[in-house]
């Protein structure tokens, strides 16, 4: 059997889903959670072999849900389940850690056969997405280019620090540190911390530019 979780803001949806997972004898429903950060408790609680994951929910968002229960649990499949198919929210998706991306008006078959691929070790993706993900590879954008102390804070965001911290161990101010954030995001092509982070922890290692700034 393969243990499903869904996780939707939306009850008619989920009520649906687990209606269609009902009617497969080789998938068991295990847990329906209304945002991210349920979807996260219930990932730990309850184990499931897939999650299948809207994008757009209060909170948590799915993007920031599907690294923090990769990061948990690697064994985990995510398959992204959402009405989105732009370039912006799918790479977000699968450089966090989906193996999937399906939109919302996919036939019924076609969402739980995407439950089985993934589980069988392949990447169900919508035609829209596979076409976004396979141009992005042929033309994957400007480089990323990070100061030495960009990354000094960028990894440690990346461990979880707080600001306070951040500045302590660097020697510099807070306001210091929130202007090298601003700088980050801006080259990372993010919008928030978390974003961030988990840029961070899809690259361990990214291409230097400069030494690490000094006395500041």
């Amino acid at each position: 059997m393969i243990r499903v979780l869904i996780a939707d803001d939306h009850a008619i949806v989920r009520t649906g889903l687990s209606q269609l997972i009902g009617t497969a004898d080789d998938l068991e429903l295990v847990g329906a959670a209304d945002d991210g950060e349920q979807a996260v408790t219930m990932a730990a609680e309850l184990r499931p072999d897939v999650v299948l994951m809207d994008l757009s929910m209060p909170g948590t968002d799915g993007v920031a849900a599907t690294g923090r229960i990769v990061a948990a649990d690697s064994s985990v499949r995510i398959v992204v389940l959402t009405s989105f198919s732009d370039q912006t929210r799918i790479l977000d998706a699968l450089q966090a850690g989906a193996e999937g991306y399906l939109l919302k008006h996919s036939e019924p078959e076609v969402i739980l056969a995407g439950i089985r691929e993934v589980m069988a070790g392949g990447s169900p993706l919508d035609p829209k997405a596979a076409r976004v993900l396979l141009t992005h590879r042929r033309n994957p954008g400007p480089e990323v280019k990070l100061t030495g102390r960009e990354q000094e804070v960028l990894r440690m965001v990346g461990d979880g620090l707080p600001n306070k911290t951040i500045a302590r161990r660097l020697g510099i101010s807070e306001r210091t540190v929130k202007a090298h954030l601003t700088n980050v995001y801006q080259r990372l092509g993010v919008t928030d911390r978390t974003q961030a982070a988990l840029w961070a922890q899809r690259h361990a290692q990214w291409h230097t530019q400069g030494q690490p700034d000094q006395g500041y």
